[in-house]
């Protein structure tokens, strides 16, 4: 079996390397040795401090807790579905935290309440995406075909968009912009103490999904073959998708939609590292995922200027290619699995 130790320590390493520039590089520049002496605990100016603890370091943490996150729902969602552009929204868990949203947004002047805040607002999209989570959770009981729960994901995430759509006709023009700031995704309004709750829950989660490798890697050769060893299919999908929800909800919540690490990490990780073994394929995911998520955020710092880009719009214009890439250079794209 191909146990590819160096290259998790190169990935280590692109990592580390990505994290000091997203830490240098933004509005501000911040010298080398302002960082050196802020991880070191020594004294610097109030303004690099306050620039580095409350803005650049937080900021970073969440890129690389998102990038893992999103890598991880995605290559469960792919081998679960043996779909290769099965991302982690694919259930309908992105739709659903939108509707949420929408509802506090653009909703809460009809029910009566106007109490919006940040915490409301992950709240409320954490509630959403948990909401369609539960929805088929039920139906996973009911419907033994791994497709067609797909399909109903597909459905259910359609009626929550349809929903969002009849929201924003009833709305006025300052309620559709916030909606709109919300679904374009944003690494840096997290607090330290939104990324303790949601370092806990992907931990949770991703911890779920190395526990789910040995039953993810039976499912590569399909389900029969899975049940003639002995694999619980039923427990086995629910776990899945339970530990997506957990990731996929948790980073809508509080980041909102960012699309396409999801879909495109899982397939660089199998086409550059050749295995298709998800104790290894997991790990590789987390340190691919944070790399390509914080080199987007680094983008769009740069590219922007003195504001950032929209992080949403970055993963679209670095993913779409490359998944236009895999398709054109890969005849049979079911391959990789």
């Amino acid at each position: 079996m191909n146990r590819p130790f160096l290259p998790i320590l190169l990935l280590f390493g692109l990592l580390i390397l990505l994290s000091i520039a997203d830490l240098l590089i933004g509005s501000v520049q911040i010298n080398v040795s302002s960082l050196v002496d802020y991880l070191a605990g020594n004294e610097l100016s109030k303004s690099d401090y306050l620039i580095i603890h409350h803005s650049r370091f937080p900021k970073t943490l969440t890129a690389i807790l998102c990038g893992s996150a999103l890598s991880v729902a995605g290559l469960q969602m792919q081998t679960l579905f043996r779909n290769p552009l099965a991302g982690p929204y694919i259930l309908g868990i992105s739709s659903g935290a939108g509707l949420g949203v929408a509802l506090l947004l653009m909703g809460s002047t009809a029910f009566g309440f106007t109490l919006i805040s940040d915490w409301s607002l992950a709240l409320s999209a954490f509630v959403g995406a948990f909401g369609i989570l539960l929805i088929l959770f039920f139906l996973s009981f009911k419907v033994r075909d791994v497709m067609t729960l797909l399909i109903l994901g597909i459905l259910i995430g359609a009626v929550a968009t349809a929903l969002i759509g009849i929201l924003q006709f009833f709305s006025n023009d300052f309620q559709i912009k916030s909606f709109v700031i919300w679904s374009l995704g944003s690494l840096d309004s997290i607090s330290y103490s939104k990324l303790n709750i949601m370092s806990i829950l992907c931990f949770i989660a991703i911890a779920m999904s190395f526990l789910s490798s040995k039953g993810l890697n039976t499912l590569l050769m399909g389900e029969q073959f899975a049940k003639s060893i002995g694999v619980k299919i039923v427990q086995l999908r629910l776990l899945i998708i339970v530990s997506t929800g957990i990731l996929a909800g948790t980073i809508t919540a509080f980041c909102g939609p960012i699309g396409f690490i999801g879909i495109i990490v899982p397939h660089l990780a199998r086409i550059i590292f050749r295995t298709t073994d998800h104790f290894w394929l997991t790990p590789i995911c987390i340190l691919m995922g944070s790399s390509v998520l914080l080199f987007s955020d680094i983008l769009s710092h740069l590219i922007g200027g003195e504001l950032a880009l929209p992080i949403n719009s970055i993963t679209a214009l670095i993913g779409i290619p490359i998944i236009i890439w895999i398709l054109l250079s890969r005849r049979n794209i079911s391959s990789s699995f």
